[in-house]
C-alpha cells in the first residue's frame, strides 16, 4: 500500500511477515532514534516494559506521520484507512506489517482492546477534514481522541484498567494536548490550522481573521491567561494518578505533567505572544523537571483509589491510630516540617527508606538541628551554654523520668518553660530509641560536641580533632546505623568512619567560613608541617602549604570513606539505597574540591542540583554496590603515601 520512499520511517523496516524478533529490533530502533526524549522515558520504566513501548510508540508514530507527514488531503486519508486495516488483521491474529508483528505480541502479553488505537486513527483522519474548533467542548472531543487514548495505553501497558485511573489519565493528556497547542499557535497556523476554541476568542474580543493574521495585542493575553487557566485546572484533575501508580510509573507521570506545566509557565513567562513566538525549555529545564519528577515520587505518599485491578502495588490503609499514640504521631510530623525546612542532604535520603525508618532518622535530625542551633545562634555564650544543658536535661527527663538540670554548678529543677521545638521533637526521638535500640549515650555525646563549639577555636592534634569529630559526626552515624538495621557489631566502627568522613569533608569545604568565625578545625600540628598559619585561611585564595596540608586532610578523609564503605553489606537490604545516597554524595564533593585544586578560600564548593538528582535517581533506580558507593576521585589529584605520609609544602 506504501509506495516506495512515501515515507521516511519506512526506509529500514524489515520486509511484511517477517520473524518477530526483526519486527521487534525495528520498533526499537524507531523508538530510540526517531525522538530523542524517548530513551529517557524508557530508562526510568522496568526493562521488562522496554520493548512493549517500543511497539506501541511505533503504532503511533506511523500513524502520526501517515497523517501529518503526507502532503495530499486524500492520500493521507487512503493511507490512514490502509492503516486501520492492518490494525484489524493484527486483532484477527493476521499481522503482515512489521510494526503489527511486534504490536500483536504486545497486545497478547498486556490484553490491550482496540479502542485506543483505531480512536487515535479517528482523530488523525479528523486533522485532514476540520481546521477550526468552534466551541471549547468540541475542542476537547478532539482530545478524547487524540490524546487521552495514549495515556489509556501507558496504563494498560503497566497493568492499570479501572476507570477511576482512566479518567484521571484523560484528563492529564488533555492538558498535555492543549498545553502544546497553546505552544505552536504559530506553527498551527502555518498549517493553516487554528486549535484555540473561537467561542474563547470572541468572548474575548478577537475573531478568527485576528488569530489568523498574527495580530497580538491585551484581547490575546486575556484569551491566553484564559486558556492556561482552564488547562492547569485539567491537570489538578489529574495530578492523584501520580500517587495511584507504582513504582518508575510514577516518576514518568508526574514529569510529563512538570512539563505540561513547565510549558504554560513558558507562555507566560514570554508575554502569552505565541503567535509570533515559540516558548522553550531548555535541556537544564528538562533535567531540572526530572529531579523534581524524582524528588515527587520518593516523596509522595501512595492513594488508594476506590478500586483497583493492581491494588497489591498500594499501601493498605491503616486503621486510626489510638489516642495515646496521636501526641507521637503529631511529632514526628513536626520532626519532617523541621528536616524539611533544614534543605539538607540528608532529607532526601530519608525517602530512599520504608516509612518508620524515614520517620526516625526525621527525628534524629530534628533533634539534632535543634541542638546545633543553640551552638549557633546569638553571640552570648553563657546563653549558649545554658541552653544546651537545657537540652541535655530535657532529654534526659524524656529517656528516663528525672526532671533536673545541672546548670554547671548545682542541679537544679528542670525548668517550666521549654526549650524550642522540644515539645513537637522529644516524644518522636524517645520512640525512635526504644524502637531501634538506641544508646542515650550517642545523643549526650552529641551534646558534648555542640558544647565543645562553644569554647574550643583550634585542635592541637588530630586525636583530639578526632574526638570532636566523633561526637558531632560519628554519633550521627551510629544512631543512623541502628535505624538502618544491622546484625554485627562491626558495623558501628564502620559507621563511626563514615561519619568521621563526612565531618572531614565538611572541614575542608568550610576552612575559610570557619576561620571568619574565629574557628580552625585543623589540627595544629599538621599546620606546623606544612608551614600553614591560621591566617592563610582568610586569604581569598589558597596558597601551595594551605593546598598541600588540605590534599593531606583529604587522603585521610578518603582512607574513611575506603573503610567505611563496608558499611553497605552490613546494613539490612532495605537501608542501602539511603547510604548509597549519603555517602556518594558526600564522596563527590570532596573529589569536587580535589578537581579544583582545593580552592575553597573563594566561593563555596558545592554540587549542583541537577547532579544531586541525578545521584538520588542512581540511588533510586540503579544497581547499588560497594564497589560503586564511592565517587570516583581525579586521577591527576591522587598522591602516594597515603594519611600517614610525611609530605612538607615546597
Amino acid at each position: 500500500m506504501l509506495r516506495p520512499g512515501e515515507l521516511e520511517i519506512a526506509e529500514h523496516a524489515p520486509s511484511n511477515n517477517c520473524a518477530a524478533a526483526a519486527a521487534e529490533e525495528y520498533t526499537r530502533w524507531l523508538a530510540t532514534h526517531h525522538y530523542e526524549n524517548f530513551n529517557v522515558v524508557s530508562w526510568l520504566l522496568p526493562k521488562d516494559l522496554h520493548q512493549h513501548f517500543y511497539n506501541v510508540y511505533a503504532y503511533c508514530r506511523w500513524a502520526d506521520d501517515l497523517g501529518d507527514e503526507v502532503p495530499q488531503k486524500e492520500r493521507a486519508l487512503e493511507l490512514l484507512d490502509w492503516w486501520e486495516r492492518e490494525l484489524d488483521d493484527c486483532y484477527h491474529g493476521r499481522p503482515s506489517h512489521p510494526v503489527f508483528v511486534a504490536l500483536r505480541e504486545t497486545i497478547t502479553a498486556k490484553n490491550i482492546p482496540k479502542q485506543p488505537f483505531a480512536d487515535l486513527l479517528r482523530a488523525f483522519r479528523q486533522d485532514q477534514n476540520v481546521k477550526r474548533y468552534p466551541t471549547w467542548d468540541s475542542l476537547i472531543g478532539y482530545c478524547v481522541y487524540s490524546a487521552n487514548p495514549v495515556g489509556r495505553l501507558v496504563l494498560y501497558l503497566c497493568g492499570y484498567r479501572d476507570q477511576e485511573r482512566q479518567a484521571m489519565s484523560d484528563a492529564t493528556c488533555t492538558a498535555l494536548q492543549l498545553a502544546n497547542f497553546w505552544q505552536d499557535v504559530e506553527r498551527d497556523l502555518g498549517k493553516g490550522r487554528i486549535y484555540i476554541p473561537l467561542d474563547i476568542a470572541a468572548a474575548h474580543g478577537l475573531t478568527e481573521s485576528d488569530i489568523a493574521d498574527h495580530r497580538f495585542d491585551e484581547r490575546f493575553v486575556g484569551l491566553m491567561k484564559d486558556l492556561i487557566a482552564r488547562t492547569r485546572l485539567l491537570f489538578r484533575q489529574g495530578a492523584p494518578l501520580v500517587k495511584m501508580v507504582s513504582g518508575r510509573l510514577s516518576v514518568d507521570l508526574e514529569m510529563f505533567s512538570q512539563g505540561g506545566l513547565a510549558v504554560l509557565d513558558a507562555i507566560e513567562a514570554m508575554g502569552y505572544d505565541t503567535l509570533h513566538h515559540r516558548p522553550a525549555i531548555s535541556k537544564a529545564k528538562q533535567v531540572r523537571l526530572l529531579g523534581r519528577a524524582l524528588l515527587t515520587h520518593l516523596v509522595a505518599k501512595p492513594i488508594r483509589p476506590a478500586s483497583s485491578d493492581a491494588g497489591s502495588a498500594f499501601v493498605v490503609a491503616q486503621p486510626a491510630a489510638p489516642e495515646s499514640s496521636k501526641s507521637v504521631s503529631d511529632s514526628y510530623a513536626a520532626c519532617h516540617s523541621i528536616a524539611r525546612a533544614a534543605h539538607s542532604n540528608f532529607y532526601y535520603a530519608f525517602f530512599l527508606l520504608p516509612k518508620p525508618k524515614r520517620d526516625a532518622l526525621a527525628a534524629l535530625y530534628a533533634f539534632m538541628r535543634l541542638v546545633d542551633d543553640v551552638a549557633d545562634e546569638g553571640p552570648d555564650l553563657a546563653s549558649k551554654q545554658r541552653g544546651l544543658a537545657k537540652w541535655r536535661a530535657a532529654f534526659d527527663e524524656a529517656v528516663t523520668g528525672e526532671s533536673q538540670v545541672f546548670d554547671g554548678t548545682v542541679a537544679k529543677p528542670l525548668p517550666s518553660e521549654p526549650m524550642p521545638g522540644e515539645v513537637e521533637v522529644l516524644p518522636a526521638l524517645v520512640d525512635t530509641m526504644q524502637r531501634y535500640k538506641m544508646p542515650a549515650r550517642y545523643l549526650h555525646d552529641l551534646i558534648s560536641g555542640a558544647e565543645m563549639d562553644l569554647t574550643l577555636r583550634t585542635y592541637p592534634t588530630f586525636d583530639r580533632l578526632r574526638e570532636y569529630c566523633y561526637r558531632v559526626a560519628g554519633t550521627v552515624g551510629l544512631t543512623c546505623t541502628h535505624v538502618f538495621g544491622f546484625h554485627d557489631p562491626r558495623a558501628l566502627d564502620l559507621a563511626e568512619k563514615l561519619g568521621l568522613a563526612f565531618q572531614l569533608t565538611n572541614i575542608i569545604r568550610d576552612v575559610h567560613d570557619d576561620y571568619v568565625l574565629g574557628r580552625v578545625y585543623l589540627p595544629e600540628e599538621d599546620l606546623a608541617r606544612y608551614g600553614v598559619s591560621p591566617q592563610d585561611f582568610g586569604k581569598s585564595e589558597a596558597t601551595l602549604g594551605v593546598r598541600e596540608l588540605l590534599r593531606f586532610e583529604a587522603d585521610r578523609a578518603w582512607q574513611c570513606y575506603e573503610e567505611g564503605a563496608a558499611l553497605f553489606g552490613f546494613i539490612d537490604r532495605e537501608s542501602r539505597a539511603a547510604l548509597w545516597l549519603l555517602v556518594h554524595t558526600y564522596s563527590a564533593l570532596l573529589a569536587r574540591i580535589e578537581t579544583l585544586d582545593f580552592a575553597v578560600l573563594g566561593e563555596r564548593v558545592r554540587l549542583g542540583k541537577v547532579e544531586k538528582m541525578l545521584f538520588i535517581a542512581k540511588a533510586r533506580f540503579g544497581r547499588l554496590l560497594e564497589e560503586n558507593i564511592l565517587e570516583k576521585r581525579d586521577g591527576d589529584r591522587r598522591r602516594t603515601g597515603g594519611a600517614g605520609s610525611q609530605r612538607r609544602a615546597g
